[in-house]
């Protein structure tokens, strides 16, 4: 084993995540934190990580922005013909993983996907800049391609075909919304000993749970 890898170790003191502090509705505690992430200014505090499984079982999970969040779920935009898209098709079920290491925290969400409005994703994609705009025509996500120029030659067809006309969204392209069944808020604490607190929903409420670190 390496040994520069193998004593790695960062203590955690920051905070505590006591149970007679946290919100019942695991939106609005989510909401707290995300505002004093926001607050704190950590960079790309909406990044989260997404994991799918395919039809075949094989997991795989990548980076994609949070664009919107309320008590009805998290929504996120890509391609629906990358792998994701095909992996969340034939499979709903994705979690999320939100990790804040500058203010020691972490948050875990499970829960089924479902497609956005077309009204939804077309009012997204015009609020886009130009140059995103373009990429989401010019690129076909997780596809191969034989080298960087082509993907550049792609774009330049796509820049001089909308040169003069307002850029509509692609069809293959749109939102999602993650509607969660379980949250976990975890606070680092010293010594391993870190706060975890989970709220399922059964029977339409959320029971909230506090786990062994």
């Amino acid at each position: 084993m390496n040994e520069k890898v193998r004593h790695l170790r960062q203590e955690y003191a920051q905070s505590t995540l006591d149970d007679g502090a946290i919100e019942l509705n695991p939106f609005y505690q989510f909401k707290k934190w995300f505002e004093e992430a926001l607050n704190a200014e950590l960079p790309e505090p909406h990044a989260m990580n997404l994991a799918t499984v395919s039809e075949n079982g094989r997991p795989s999970s990548r980076i994609v922005l949070l664009r919107n969040f309320d008590t009805s779920g998290f929504d996120f935009f890509t391609n629906y013909e990358s792998k994701k898209g095909h992996d969340m098709l034939k499979n709903p079920q994705v979690a999320l993983n939100f990790f804040w290491q500058q203010i020691e925290r972490q948050v875990r969400i499970e829960g089924k996907i479902e497609k956005l409005s077309k009204e939804e994703s077309d009012a997204y994609f015009l609020s886009r800049p130009t140059a995103s705009q373009i990429g989401a025509w010019a690129s076909a996500q997780s596809k191969p391609i034989s080298n960087r120029s082509e993907l550049e030659m792609q774009v330049d067809s796509f820049t001089e075909k909308f040169a003069k006309q307002q850029i509509q969204r692609p069809p293959h392209w749109g939102g999602y919304k993650i509607i969660p069944d379980y949250f976990e808020f975890w606070q680092g604490r010293p010594s391993r000993l870190h706060d975890r607190i989970a709220y399922s929903l059964q029977n339409m409420e959320w029971t909230v749970t506090r786990l062994n670190p």
